[in-house]
């Protein structure tokens, strides 16, 4: 078995921003968190877990909360892990 790393980028308006960043967190398979503003800039890089869920996640949704107040447009990029198979078939 292998794991592939992808990327997604996602462009979002500050009222859009903590909304995403949840429903991204839920699917469960999110790696790594990373939100830039307009003109690419790093604002946060949160590095997420797999077992991490309630409690552990409110101050990081706090924080993107809070930059989301900030931030007029910006992006959202997510890294997944993606395990493959190996098999010869």
């Amino acid at each position: 078995m292998t794991t592939r790393t992808r990327f997604e980028e996602f462009k979002v308006t500050g009222d859009e921003l903590l909304a995403k960043a949840r429903t991204l967190l839920h699917e469960g398979n999110v790696r790594r968190l990373i939100i830039k503003n307009e003109s690419g800039d790093t604002l946060v890089e949160v590095p997420l877990t797999v077992g991490l869920v309630g409690v552990a996640l409110a101050p990081m949704l706090a924080a993107v909360g809070a930059i989301a107040a900030l931030v007029t447009h910006g992006s959202i990029v997510v890294e997944h892990d993606d395990d493959t198979s190996d098999s010869d078939s």
